[in-house]
């Protein structure tokens, strides 16, 4: 399997600072694979909060995972503080693909990099439904940068 190429900070417009906790370490003495996932599902649902307003209790449509992969190429471990930078990688009609990924402090490449897909549904039936177009044109300024 070939290495994925590197992400690096110049390519996120959005970042989450992040302390690990006691509890992200697994026996191993590094943050166990699964915390990853819920770093990237903070920070994703942090940039619709902060940038969008998007209300997650009040809201008539919620963003549902379809799906999400993490490539792991650094060890984190408590304590540090990291940063999760994100980005939107594609806008469809009802759902966001967002490029993360984990940096440590001062550098520039990842140390972990993924992907995650929300697919917004109405809170009740649970159908698919559009992205609104305000929350559209402020996650374009958020487009993830190719290099």
């Amino acid at each position: 399997m070939s290495k994925p190429t590197l992400k690096t900070r110049n390519q996120f417009k959005f970042f989450l600072p992040i302390q690990t906790r006691w509890a992200d370490n697994d026996i191993y003495g590094h943050v166990n694979n699964v915390t990853y996932y819920s770093y990237f599902d903070t920070a994703a649902n942090s940039l619709l909060i902060q940038k969008t307003n998007f209300d997650i209790h009040q809201s008539e449509i919620i963003g549902l995972v379809v799906d999400s992969a993490c490539s792991f190429l650094q060890e984190l471990s408590f304590p540090e503080v990291i940063e999760v930078g994100v980005a939107i990688g594609k806008i469809g009609n009802s759902s966001l693909k967002y490029e993360l990924a984990i940096f440590k402090q001062g550098q520039a490449t990842a140390a972990a990099q993924g992907h995650f897909v929300h697919v917004f549904v109405d809170r009740e039936n649970r159908k698919s439904t559009t992205i609104p177009n305000e929350m559209r044109k402020i996650l374009e300024q958020y487009q993830f940068q190719c290099y």
